[in-house]
Parts: C-alpha cells; structure tokens; sequence
C-alpha cells in the first residue's frame, strides 16, 4: 500500500489528489446524503448496541466505504460521492461512542428517570449534549484541518486504508455482499436465539458449590481452639454466551487483546465472587431467601449477582481508573505534542491566506467563530438548566470550551497516528470527567446539581473529541481521493444534528425494554446492557462532587491496577473492563479471538502470499462486522417489541404450539448455533483467499 506524500515531499514533488482540484465531479448529492445519514444512523445505532452489551465498538469507516461503493454504482455515482456518503455514514458511530459512554451514566445515578414521563425533557437534554459536543468537534476540527492533514508525520493508517478500498472501488459490490450475507447470519442467529423465538439459549449458567453451607469454615490459627470461620455457599459460572456480535467482537480484536479481557473475567467470576459468596453466604442467605420466596437457586442467583455488581464492579471501577490514567500516561509524548502542535496549527490557520482551489476549501472561519460562540451560549443555557446556578453554569462552559478544543486536537493527533480504531477516547472523557468534577467541587456546586453538571461536560467533551478524531480521518480521506473539505464538513454537520435527534430513542428502548423483562435488575447497568464507560464516570462524577462512593473498594482495583502495570500487562484497561462484564460476555469474545487464531493458523500453514492473506483477512472483518451489524439491529427491533407489547416479550415457540420433546432439545441447540458460528468465520475467511497471482486487495484497517 502506498503511502500518501506531503505537500513538502524531500524529492520536490508536490502531492496531487486522485481527482484534481481543478475537476467538477459531482459530489454533494441528495442521493449521497441520504444514504450518509441512513448509514449514520443505522451503524449509529448497531455500535450503540455493541457499545453498551460488550464495552466497546467497531470502526465504521469501512462498512461505510463498502456499502456507500456498493448502493452509488447502481445509480453510477462518482467516487467524490462515494466519499462524500461514506464520511456522512461513519461520523454516526462517533456520535453514539460519545454517548454510551456518557448518558447511561445519568440513568444509572438515577438523575434520569427514562420514562414515559420525562421522555420529552430528557430527549431533547440528551439531543442538546450529543448535538452540540458534535458540532463543537466539527468547528475545532475545521480550524485545524488544513495543517494537520498536511502534517507529514501524520500517516493516517485507516484514512490511507480507506481511500485505497475508495480506488479499488471495482470490488465494492462483492465486498458489499459478503457483507450482507454475513449480516444476515447474525440477523437469523439472533431472531431464533433466547432474545427472539428461543430456539436456543444464548446465555447457559451453571451452578457451583463453593464448600458446603455452614459446614466449610477456614480456621484462623493452627489449634483446635483458634477462631473459625463459618463458610460455603453456591456460586455461577457461564458458559460463553452464543452470540454474533461477540464472538465477531473478538475476531476483530484477535487473540492477544481478547484473552486479556477474558482474563479480567476470569479473575472476577472464578476469584472475587467465589471468594465472597465463600465467606458470606452463610450470613446473607437467609436475607435473599426471604426477598425471594424461598427459592434457594433464585436466591443464590441473586446473592451472586449483587455481590458481583456492587462489590467486584468497584473493584474494577479502580482498575479502570488506573488503566485509562496509566492510556494517556502511555501517549503523554503524543497528548502533549498534540496540545503543542493544536496552539501552533491555530496561528497558522489563523495566518494562512483564503484558499482559491476547491480542495483546499474550509468552511469560513468567520462562520466557524461565530458557530463556536452560538455553542458556547447554548452550553452556557444547557448548564444552567442543570445546575440553576449562572456563574456554574458558565464555569461549566468555558471549561468544556477549552478542554473541548485540547482534546480534539488530540484526538485528531492520535487518529493520525494509530487510527480512530486505537483512539483512547475512554481517556480523554475520564480526564475531562475528572477537570469538571474537580471544577465543581472549587466552585462549589455540590449534590445531584453539580454531579449532572460534570457529566453534562463530560458528554460535550466525549462526543465532540469522538467526533474530532473520526471527521479528520475523513477529511484526510478527502484529502488523498480530492474531496472538497467543506462539503465533507457540512455533510457531517448534517449527520451530527441527525444522529443526536434520533440516537436517544434506540437508548430509551434498548434500557426499557431490558427493565420490562428483568426488573431492577436489567436496564443500563445491568447484565444485558452493561455500560461499563458510563458506570466508571458515573462512579467518578458522584464519588468526586456527590461524596458517595466505595472508595476502599476503588483502592483495591486501583491497587490492582497498579500490580498489572508492574506484570507490564499490555492494557490494564482491557483487564478491567473484563471484570466489569458478564462472564459470559468475555468468554465470547475470547472464543472469538481464538477463531481468529485458528484462521490465522490455517492460513500460514497452507503457505499463502501476502496478497491472499491480505484477502483472508479483509473477508475476516468484513464476516466479523457483518455478524456484529446484523445482530445488532435485530437486537434493537426485538427491543423495540418487547417494550411495545402488552406481555413484555419477544413471541416464542411456544406460543404457537406446546412440546414437551422439543423442550429437551432447545438446550442442546445452543451447541447447532456455536457450531454454526465458528464454522461461517472459519470458512467465509478462507474460501476468500483467491489465487496466488491475483493483485494484492487494499487492507481493512479495523
């Protein structure tokens, strides 16, 4: 792959776009932007889905390419619209990484109700927040576009990924079908697994005794009248739950990074929980019998799950505190370079004269200055809403401003980089978490205002920052194919305001439904939607300003944290969030990192060449998003009947005919969809390799 030169290249040779600036190709179409913001939306929404379940989410910049390519060659669009689509279609994603890592944390504190009654006022709260931090990035980033895409010691690695898929474009179609395809094995996976018909159980739990019940005891000494210790009790373990999404997840990862999110799973599910159940059980039995009718194997399940969400969660909390400090920690060269170079690219900018050639063409900076101070008066009117305080209010503002910008420039620096896939945006929303929390504290804003107040901050910061580091990879796009900047940057302002006016609604259902199903114990937070992100800046905002939290729990994980950083644990943070997930959930993803072993395993042992390889692992990404996307979207339509129906639930099997024989076989059936699973992401992969003396494909960059 060759790499884009610099305008200043050592030879002399001036760097030429693939359409010239000097062409009218079409570019801003309707049809271009229609298919953006359908896109926007949908892989919006699909990684909100992933995000919330699994902790994390998937690049959209290549579904996007591929798609984009695929619907405009039916209508022979240009490549300039291609590129114009796919920028609109990707800054979605962006949007709702900023918001699951930020929103649920209002539900979770229990500041938001989302419900029926507060639908209205908290929709447009949270639409203001994804909208305006959007934008924010978007008026950052247009200052400092021209110099950082220029920036030689910026290589860009997806952007430049992406343009070459945008040049190879002939592929698109097919890329687009095994796309497709692969989405519609996740789509059927999921309608027919325990969520949709329950012909199978996606989640298989087993119990297990941990000593027996106030019979095991642990003597504290060596003679017969030392003290003892009354223990025993029963415990969970899971089975790695049958989904596409996470063991697609854990393709995508690989091996490495999987394991080591299974690993903090296992540390929380076969240590802390067995050791507490171990120890109190024999004391909180009785308790959770009671509250549950008797039912010992409820019970036990009940004990197990609040002892995992409200003693080992902290713990974690802690690891990832240290795990996202210890992230930036990591890259301070690179934050600080980043603050540097923001101030100097600001003068430059500010110098540079008017472009006169279309691709050299920004939006005005008079309407730049203009947008960012109309941001800034509705932030100050946003804050003041939530804090009912007009010196905290603006407090608030300025400090979003100004922490805004540095950490949009970082977050472009960093996506220059090592790409928006890698970009550590659980870092930067933590550092501004804890600026704001410790703002408020100065100035005096205290309790449920002042702790709404940081993760209103927060969430400008976290959606502007995603979005400053996605939009910039785009426009560096732009940049190689000859893209015109301020088209791309009103396409994208465009999908912003759209994304932020419908992204609450798939987060309203996705918690409501899960709370009509489980109770208390579903919703954000819960096992279904877990939300680690926003549990860690809810734990952060309210321990900080509210003055409530488990701060020796937290000591622990941060103790822990500590040890991981000594054993030079590649990323502590990972390890964490494994602790914050369901067992389950990880042992999917580790499932999935070791099917990408065994694809790479298969792959060298038949000897293929760099071109083959390259397609195995394009057919791997394009199967493992495919899966992901498609069982997302499914998950969401079953939300949205769960929460739509009387009864609360998906229709069933059962609601059309009553079998006892076909009751026995449904838990088996798990094992038919796993078997299917693994084989479609062994063998999709491989059928793909082609033959030796074909061109080398463009790499997915994920």
């Amino acid at each position: 792959m060759s790499q884009n030169p610099s305008p200043a290249d050592p030879k002399g040779t001036a760097f030429k776009p693939l359409v010239p600036a000097s062409s009218d190709m079409t570019e801003f179409t309707v049809r271009a932007l229609i298919l953006g913001l359908v896109m926007c939306v949908v892989l919006g929404a699909a990684n909100a889905y992933l995000g919330l379940r699994a902790g994390m989410t998937i690049a959209a910049t290549y579904p996007a390419a591929v798609i984009g390519m695929a619907v405009l060659r039916l209508f022979r669009g240009s490549i300039l619209e291609e590129n114009f689509a796919r920028t609109v279609g990707s800054i979605g994603e962006s949007v709702a990484a900023g918001a699951i890592f930020t929103i649920p944390a209002f539900v979770i504190l229990n500041l938001w109700k989302f419900d029926a009654e507060h639908l209205w006022e908290e929709y447009l709260l949270s639409s203001a927040l994804m909208i305006l931090g959007g934008l924010l990035g978007i008026m950052f980033v247009t200052v400092l576009r021209r110099v950082m895409v220029e920036d030689p010691t910026l290589q860009f690695p997806e952007s430049v990924a992406a343009s070459e898929i945008h040049k190879a474009g002939q592929r698109g179609t097919e890329a687009a079908l095994q796309l497709f395809r692969a989405m519609g094995v996740g789509a059927l996976v999921r309608i027919v697994s325990s969520a949709g018909f329950a012909l199978f159980r996606d989640q298989n739990d087993f119990r297990l005794s941990v000593g027996r019940l106030r019979e095991s005891f642990v003597r504290l000494g060596l003679t017969e009248d030392s003290a003892k210790v009354t223990a025993g009790g029963v415990t969970t373990f899971s089975a790695p739950d049958v989904t596409p999404a996470y063991l697609g997840v854990g393709y995508i990862i690989g091996p490495e990074l999987s394991a080591l999110n299974f690993a903090g799973g296992l540390l929380a599910w076969g240590l802390f929980v067995p050791l507490l159940v171990f120890f109190l059980g024999p004391d909180l039995i009785d308790g959770f019998m009671a509250a549950n009718g008797n039912n010992e194997e409820v019970a036990w399940a009940s004990m197990v799950g609040a002892l995992w969400r409200f003693v080992v969660r902290p713990i974690a909390v802690g690891g990832m505190l240290v795990g996202a400090t210890y992230t930036l920690y990591k890259m301070r060269k690179n934050l600080i370079g980043g603050i540097k170079r923001s101030i100097a690219d600001v003068k430059k900018s500010a110098a540079s004269a008017a472009a006169t050639e279309r691709t050299e063409r920004d939006l005005s900076l008079k309407v730049v200055g203009v947008g960012i101070l109309a941001i800034f008066i509705l932030m100050v009117a946003l804050y003041s809403f939530f804090t009912g305080a007009i010196g905290a209010a603006i407090t608030a503002a300025v400090v979003m401003l100004v922490t805004g910008f540095f950490f949009a420039a970082v977050s472009g620096n960093l996506v220059g980089l090592i790409g928006s896939s890698n970009n550590p945006l659980s870092g930067l929303t933590l550092a501004t978490t804890i600026v704001a929390a410790l703002t408020m504290v100065i100035i005096g804003a205290r309790g449920a205002e002042g702790v709404v107040a940081v993760l209103g901050v927060a969430a400008v910061g976290c959606v502007s920052a995603a979005v400053a580091g996605e939009m910039l990879q785009d426009l560096k796009v732009g940049h190689i194919l000859g893209g015109t900047p301020w088209k791309m940057q009103v396409g994208d302002i465009f999908g912003v305001v759209f994304a932020g006016l419908i992204m609450f609604f798939p987060l309203y259902m996705m918690h409501n439904s899960d709370l009509a199903q489980f109770g208390a114990a579903g919703g954000f937070g819960g096992r279904t939607y877990t939300a680690p992100q926003a549990g860690l800046m809810a734990a952060l905002s309210q321990g900080i300003v509210g003055g409530e939290m488990a701060w020796p729990l937290v000591f622990v994980g941060i103790a822990m944290g500590i040890s991981l950083i000594l054993i030079k644990v590649r990323s502590p943070m990972l390890f964490s969030v494994g602790m914050y997930l369901p067992l389950g959930t990880t042992f999917a993803i580790f499932c999935g990192g070791v099917i990408r072993a065994i694809v790479d395993k298969i792959r060298d042992k038949r000897g293929y060449n760099a071109a083959q390889k390259a397609r195995v692992e394009n057919a791997g990404v394009l199967a493992a998003s495919g899966l992901i996307a498609g069982e997302a979207l499914v998950g969401l339509f079953i939300a949205a009947v769960v929460y739509a129906r009387e009864k609360h639930a998906f229709w069933t099997w059962r609601d059309l005919f009553e079998s006892p024989a076909f009751e026995n076989v449904v838990p088996w059936m798990s094992l038919v969809a796993a078997a299917v699973l693994v084989w479609y992401l062994i063998a999709v992969p491989l059928r793909k390799a082609g033959q030796p003396d074909e061109p080398a494909p463009p790499t997915a960059v994920m």
